[in-house]
């Protein structure tokens, strides 16, 4: 009898948006979540669902770090990571799944989870689609953030493309579980002048914060297909989505004639 060897996707964007050697990046990883400040203590404010951004360490880290942070108190619980991310480099219907078995980083490697991933399958539109996740990045980049912080974890990686919110918001509410964390990457407006940008990503985070999901579009929100879906079951449920950080690109480089936002958003 033949064991088959597991098939792992290979980082696609390591020394691009974060360190490519391993103890260089955990480093750069530590010292994020170090400036994010005191992490959360009690278990009871620890979210089950996040919003983070996806760009370069070095302009929406220090975001996504903030969020981060405030899972410490539940880390010991944490068995699943839920990642919903948009599809950057394919035009895609639905919801994709890729056929690997893991994940890789410099930091290792993250099983993919068989269950959820079964689970996820009976879902209508989910679908498996390895060019969705061949060059994505949406997803990637927070892996590192969860091997520093979680021991013993798998994940669902999926990229979400065009559909009605509902079907997203419905996939997550097969998928929420207490063990489970969910985790929607997007980074805000694109390519507008600083004051313009700050302007409409205020807008959006208001709309966030309001539960709003018809007011999310891909030009306010690039991962607008699975906010959407989180909003959709944050308003089911009773959910508050709270804004917890907000920049954007050129409080990194200083140019303010055009600028990325990021927001990183906690739902509890």
């Amino acid at each position: 009898m033949h064991e088959t060897t597991p098939k792992v996707r290979p980082p696609a964007v390591a020394g691009r948006f974060y360190p490519g050697e391993a103890e260089t990046l955990r480093r750069a990883v530590r010292e994020l979540l170090a400036e994010a400040g005191e992490p959360e203590r009690d278990p009871t404010r620890a979210p089950h669902a996040m919003v983070l951004p996806h760009a370069g360490y070095p302009f929406s880290g220090a975001a996504a770090a903030r969020g981060y942070q405030r899972i410490v108190p539940i880390r010991e619980q944490l068995r699943h990571v839920v990642l919903l991310g948009p599809a950057h480099f394919v035009d895609l219907s639905g919801i994709a799944l890729p056929a690997a078995d893991a994940l890789a980083t410099p930091l290792g490697t993250v099983p993919v989870s068989a269950t959820l991933r079964e689970r996820a399958l009976e879902h209508p539109g989910v679908h498996i689609d390895d060019s969705a996740h061949e060059r994505e990045h949406s997803l990637e980049v927070h892996l590192p953030f969860l091997q520093t912080l979680l021991d013993d974890f798998d994940v669902l990686p999926l990229v979400v493309g065009r559909g009605p919110a509902e079907s997203c918001g419905r996939l997550i509410e097969q998928l929420w579980q207490d063990d489970t964390l969910v985790v929607v990457s997007s980074d805000l407006s694109h390519f507008h002048d600083d004051p313009t940008a700050r302007r409409l990503d205020a807008e959006t985070t208001a709309a966030i914060e309001a539960g709003t999901f018809e007011q999310i579009t891909p030009e306010r929100a690039c991962g607008a297909a699975p906010l959407r879906g989180l909003l959709w079951f944050a308003r089911k449920h009773g959910l508050q989505t709270q804004a917890i950080a907000q920049c954007n690109s050129g409080d990194v480089t200083g140019d303010r004639s055009s600028v990325v936002g990021y927001g990183s958003y906690v739902v509890h």
